[in-house]
């Protein structure tokens, strides 16, 4: 089944057809004030670290994941979705009033807010979705859902950048308020009564053809247990630990590589920075492609396999930039983009098949922090290595380092073809929804 037909897929289901459409609405304004944030800060300021820092001010939130993603348990999802947009765009609108270095304070703690309500809102997503989306269209729509964030990523900085250059800071503030507004338009009119904050008011699931012991729903405990909730679940999956252990260790190497990204089109492409853009295009380019073609192959084979895959094709792509011809630096960025985002869909897939209801929002918030955190540590840690080491030992070095963590997620235990029954949730206890099942490992492990 190709790229099209997984569109066709998604689209037809009016639950993840919507659910993309307000994802796609959404992103196009965040990504925009990504980039403009930092040109507004830096001509404000003419400080290129709080420049820099405007892309940390709305990463950080990231490392409050599990505690922000237990909204998403406690609120019903639909209304959070629609409510969230609402106040992430009226957050937006006091960026009108950024227009000096005084005033600087407000575009940081804004895009704290942003990044943070950015979290929340992907846990209820996400959650969302795996209750509401049948199983077969879960891998569908992530990789889907990765082909629009990067898609957003080629078109939307444009568009910012020459709404910024013609009209200022605070018009760019306001495109990204009502994108935010538009957003909760879409989510409202998603074809869901709501979403249960426990499992006593999940919706009763379709009769299962592989009978099973019930999965019990998760104890009770203080508010730090079930913040923990999320990484116990994930520490016990045989199915999700390696491969959100693996995401963390490509992710962190995807850290590197992009700290050492100008360096290498300085010293070894002697290129200009700016060329630095075409590679990121190309790079973009493979993640849209990908995106398309990881429904179909989510089908065809286990998570593991196909995450090893794409790190082995990351890795190689990372490991090609020690040297220099242009269309080896081209192929290799494709390689980047195209290996890069698979470890990601297909851990983000198997959240939402194998965690139970009760506890899907803040997993699905762990298991992005455990594996976007490193990327940022890695950025910081590169950017210090390049000026002491040559940078075709830090790509050589990365892309070896890809290459086994490919090869020991491949080896980390038996990976059985894919059957029709990957496809449908797990066994369930009344009124308990279980998103999936280890394959060949029996019922997925409660928290």
């Amino acid at each position: 089944m190709g790229g099209g037909s997984a569109v066709v897929r998604v689209l037809r289901d009016r639950t993840a057809g919507r659910c993309l459409a307000g994802v796609v609405v959404s992103g196009f304004g965040t990504s925009a004030l990504w980039l403009t944030a930092g040109i507004w800060a830096k001509s404000l300021t003419g400080s290129n670290s709080l420049a820099a820092l405007t892309v940390f001010a709305m990463w950080a939130p990231v490392l409050a994941g599990p505690a922000l993603g237990a909204l998403a348990d406690r609120m019903d999802r639909k209304v959070l979705l629609v409510r969230g947009n609402l106040v992430t765009a009226c957050l937006l609108v006091p960026l009108v009033l950024v227009d000096s270095g005084r005033t600087v304070w407000l575009l940081f703690a804004v895009l704290v807010l942003h990044g943070a309500s950015g979290v929340v809102l992907d846990a209820a997503e996400s959650a969302l979705v795996a209750g509401t989306v049948p199983a077969s269209l879960l891998a569908d729509f992530n990789g889907l859902r990765m082909t629009a964030n990067e898609g957003m990523k080629l078109v939307a900085p444009l568009a910012g950048a020459g709404l910024y250059v013609r009209f200022g800071g605070p018009a760019v503030a306001l495109l990204a308020a009502v994108s935010c507004a538009l957003a909760a338009l879409v989510f409202a009119r998603l074809p869901v009564r709501g979403t249960p904050r426990t499992p006593a008011r999940d919706s009763a699931p379709a009769p299962e053809p592989t009978p099973g012991p019930p999965a019990p729903p998760p104890p009770a405990g203080t508010w730090r247990d079930e913040l923990a909730a999320g990484l116990r679940r994930i520490r016990a999956s045989a199915v999700l630990r390696p491969l959100v252990t693996a995401g963390a260790a490509t992710m962190f190497l995807a850290g590197v590589n992009g700290a050492v990204t100008f360096a290498y089109v300085d010293e070894v492409l002697g290129r200009a920075p700016a060329y630095a853009g075409v590679l990121y295009a190309v790079q973009g380019a493979g993640s849209v492609a990908v995106g398309l073609l990881a429904g179909p192959l989510l089908r065809r084979l286990p998570e593991r396999l196909f995450a090893a895959g794409g790190i082995a094709v990351f890795a190689l792509g990372v490991g090609a930039r020690t040297v220099s011809p242009d269309s080896v630096a081209l192929g290799a960025s494709a390689a980047i983009g195209f290996g890069l985002p698979c470890v990601l869909i297909a851990a983000m897939t198997a959240v939402q098949r194998e965690t139970p209801d009760a506890v899907l929002g803040r997993t699905a918030a762990t298991a992005g922090s455990l594996m976007t955190a490193p990327n940022a540590v890695a950025l910081a840690l590169g950017a210090g290595l390049v000026a002491v080491v040559d940078v075709r030992v830090l790509t050589a070095a990365a892309g070896v380092a890809g290459v086994l963590a490919a090869v020991a997620l491949t080896g980390g235990g038996a990976t059985p073809p894919p059957h029709p029954g990957r496809e449908s949730a797990g066994p369930v206890a009344p009124g308990v929804r279980v998103r999936g099942r280890s394959r060949g490992a029996g019922p997925s492990p409660q928290p």
